[in-house]
C-alpha cells in the first residue's frame, strides 16, 4: 500500500490567510521544533505573501527567517509556493 505524505502549510498559508502574513519568525520558531518531530513529508514555509511581507511590514530579512525555520526544523524538508514569471512580487509581467 503507497504510504500518504503530508506537507504542512501552517508558517505559509494559514497565517497569510488570517493575519495578512504578518506573522514573525519570533513567533513561529517556539513550535517549529515540534511540528519538525511530527514527520512531515515537508513544510511549507515560504511564498506567496512571505518575502514581501518580511520586507515591508515586518522589518525582518526573509533569507533571515528560512536559515531559522531550518535549524528550528532539521529533519523536515522545506519548500516554498512559486509563482512563476514574477516569483515573490505581485507585478504581472507579460509572456
Amino acid at each position: 500500500m503507497s504510504k500518504v505524505r503530508l506537507t504542512e502549510t501552517v508558517f505559509r498559508d494559514a497565517h497569510q490567510s488570517l493575519l495578512a502574513t504578518r506573522m514573525r519568525t519570533r513567533d513561529m520558531l517556539p513550535i517549529a521544533e515540534k511540528l519538525d518531530e511530527v514527520g512531515f513529508f515537508s513544510m511549507e514555509v515560504w511564498g506567496g505573501a512571505t518575502f514581501d511581507s518580511c520586507i515591508r511590514y515586518l522589518n525582518e530579512d526573509p533569507w533571515e527567517r528560512l536559515r531559522a525555520l531550518k535549524l528550528a526544523m532539521p529533519n523536515t524538508p522545506l519548500q516554498m509556493l512559486l509563482r512563476g514569471q514574477n516569483l515573490v512580487g505581485y507585478r504581472h509581467y507579460a509572456d
